[in-house]
């Protein structure tokens, strides 16, 4: 993943939105989605992923909602990102050993793995609460 998909946009929206809400604030997913101008059935299913990771907590029934899963200086950018688009491969070679018959012998293979590297490295050090500008 190089590039970010409409759903990895979406989902970075709808949670920095998220952080920048009150702690204890149970959020509606209809008005995440309105503030954020994602639809709703979308999100939803974002949600849900970051749900089973933890990511956001969900709450059914009446008052229902969302709330981050962790304090927003304890989640990173990468692992939005990595939640909903999987992992950062910016060339099918750095994928695992052996997925490229060339990985021992090719010049640009340490380049990728740098790129790759260089952009996790940048994802993670960016948290929801330096995106949520508290």
């Amino acid at each position: 993943m190089m590039e970010l998909t409409r759903k990895g946009e979406y989902a970075i929206r709808g949670i920095v939105y998220l952080a920048a809400q009150p702690d204890d604030k149970v959020c509606l997913l209809s008005d995440i989605a309105a503030a954020v101008d994602v639809p709703a059935t979308f999100l939803a299913k974002i949600f849900q992923q970051f749900s089973k990771i933890g990511l956001v907590k969900s709450y059914r029934g009446t008052g229902g909602g969302f709330l981050l899963g962790r304090l927003p200086e304890n989640i990173t950018l990468l692992e939005v990102v990595e939640a909903v688009e999987g992992p950062i491969i910016p060339n099918r070679c750095v994928v695992g050993a052996g997925e490229c018959t060339r990985d021992l012998s090719c010049t640009v293979h340490p380049v990728w793995k740098r790129v790759q590297e260089q952009v996790r490295n940048v994802l993670e050090g960016v948290t929801l609460k330096d995106l949520a500008g508290e």
